[in-house]
């Protein structure tokens, strides 16, 4: 468990089986997810039964972000590319803990340990060019905009251009 103040990084538990089910079956971020349906309680549980492999073997690993012991979003590392030592990482907060700083948070527990212990090289992410939030948190982190894919997601009838952020964890030699 990683713990900065109020705000801890765990792994998932059985227990958070409710949990999931409300912020994956939000239809506000599936835009986001890549998702266009609901997530079955049964689907979640068989989920949550894999969801302690090994992060070299999966790729994957999603973590629980709590403040003050109450589960309020997920930070979750995916296509974790071993030899190039970089994942995508993206962060996901139930609607009504919005605003509270808890993303800002995670993210600066994810970085040191994405650093020492993952041993990764950088992170990246891709975000919604009218998510001004996520945008600002990213950058805030240390991320930087490296660049813009045009028309890239659909938001209802529409598209719209994704940012793409990235954040070297490791810092470069001179000459290099």
């Amino acid at each position: 468990m990683l713990q900065a103040g109020n705000v801890t990084l765990r792994a998932l538990e059985e227990s958070d089986l409710e949990f999931l089910y409300a912020l994956e079956n939000d239809p506000g971020i599936w835009g986001v997810s890549d998702t266009l349906a609901p997530v079955s309680r049964f689907a979640l549980r068989q989920y949550l039964q894999h969801a302690t492999a090994d992060f070299y073997e999966v790729r994957q690993l999603r973590l629980v972000i709590c403040a003050d012991g109450r589960a309020v979003g997920t930070l979750d590392l995916f296509n974790f590319e071993p030899l190039h030592q970089r994942a995508g990482v993206g962060i996901t907060i139930l609607a009504a803990e919005r605003k509270l700083g808890y993303a800002a948070q995670a993210l600066a527990l994810l970085l040191p340990y994405a650093r020492h212990t993952l041993r990764l090289h950088q992170l990246y992410c891709t975000v919604a060019s009218d998510n001004e939030a996520s945008l600002r948190l990213f950058q805030q982190a240390g991320f930087a905009v490296v660049g813009v894919r045009k028309d890239w997601l659909r938001k209802d009838f529409f598209w719209q251009d994704a940012i793409e952020l990235q954040c070297l964890l490791i810092e470069k030699k001179a000459g290099s």
